[in-house]
């Protein structure tokens, strides 16, 4: 059992993680996130105490990358997206704690294995170009695994990185793709309960660490070399999806 101030710590830092990772730096850093909100809060109440934070992360990306996107991902991942939204904050509600930090856990695994491999998946020759019958799928995916640990990143990699897009254009539509996800997530997440007067409180505790962790990783982008940091950050994952899907139990001390 965590102690208060384990348990606010550990918010903090995934908060905190938020904002580095809207500045572009540490890779993964953002998938960690959810997992330890879960970790600190019960899973449901952790997912909605992040989103409007992850929505006000977004307002930063978007300034940082304003105009550096393939628009035309969105009419393929969208409708898709809505469906996905749909389907997973419908199973959110009937899932108890314990099943949704074993999907927040499987969901952060599938990650790092994924991270591992993605440059073997992805040898193919030639640029893949966007369509529906790829693009709804992949957008289904993301939206139903968005909601559960807003860790819609797999898919959505899957479906741009065989564009060979330029890195600033890769980045950039990323970012736009999930600033649209997050905000479609927004009212049914509201009239679904898991954002509740409550969650949202915690929020806004939380917001001042959204920019201070965009100005610390703007300036870490600067003077850090990402390859060591990177796969510490896949370990720590790796990890915690671990200890949310196994529950190991711990004891902290006095």
């Amino acid at each position: 059992m965590l102690d208060h101030w384990q348990t606010w710590t550990l918010a903090a830092l995934a908060v905190l993680f938020i904002g580095l990772s809207k500045a572009g730096f540490g890779g993964g850093l953002g998938m960690l996130t959810t997992p330890l909100c879960a970790l600190a809060f019960p899973p449901r109440d952790a997912i909605g105490i992040l989103l409007p934070l992850l929505c006000a992360g977004d307002i930063f990306s978007l300034y940082y990358y304003w105009g550096k996107w393939e628009r035309a991902n969105l009419k393929f991942l969208l409708p898709g997206v809505v469906v996905g939204v749909v389907i997973g904050v419908h199973f959110i509600g009937r899932f108890s704690p314990r099943q949704l930090n074993i999907a927040i856990g499987a969901i952060a695994v599938a990650f790092v294995v994924f991270q591992v491999f993605r440059e073997k998946i992805f040898r193919a020759e030639g640029a893949f170009k966007p369509n529906h019958a790829v693009g709804v799928p992949c957008g289904v995916a993301a939206g139903v695994t968005s909601s559960f640990a807003h860790g819609a990143g797999p898919v959505v990699s899957m479906f741009l990185v065989p564009q060979q897009l330029p890195k600033e254009i890769y980045v950039g539509t990323t970012v736009l793709v999930f600033t649209w996800i997050n905000w479609i997530k927004v009212p049914f997440f509201v009239a679904n309960d898991v954002i509740t007067g409550a969650t949202l409180l915690k929020s806004l505790y939380f917001l001042p660490l959204i920019p201070m962790g965009v100005w610390a990783g703007v300036r870490l982008n600067r003077r850090f070399s990402e390859r060591a940091f990177a796969g510490f950050i896949l370990v720590t994952i790796f990890l915690t999806g671990l200890q949310l899907i196994f529950n190991f139990r711990f004891s902290f001390g006095h």
